[in-house]
């Protein structure tokens, strides 16, 4: 199975936000082909989550029919200086990652 370029991936996430009535803006732009997508959402009440790419599933239980694109909460109901702090130190060892900044009262990621 080919997996879609991370710049078509974060297209959809900032389209479907908008469609949706969030706020979405690119906060940094990684390698087109497959660069790490890391995605943060401001609950507008001070909460700030981040979710980064899961892992993938390599066992016998993999759900085949799962989107190419998995993500998972690294840091949950956090601040933005602690965020911030974690994407910096993801962009000093990985420099075509992309960051994804949504903003959204119930918190959607919008990549599934």
């Amino acid at each position: 199975m080919t997996r879609l370029r991370s710049d078509l991936v974060v297209a959809a996430i900032l389209r479907r936000a908008s469609l949706a009535h969030a706020s979405a803006v690119l906060r940094r732009r990684g390698a087109g082909e497959a660069g790490a997508i890391f995605i943060s959402v401001d609950y507008l009440d001070g909460r700030i989550s981040l979710y980064a790419p899961a892992p993938p599933r390599l066992d016998e239980d993999a759900d085949i029919n799962a989107p190419a694109r998995q993500f998972e909460c690294v840091l949950q109901d956090s601040d933005a200086l602690t965020v911030n702090a974690r994407m910096m130190r993801e962009e000093q060892f990985d420099s075509d990652l992309w960051w994804v900044e949504i903003e959204d009262r119930a918190g959607r990621i919008f990549a599934d």
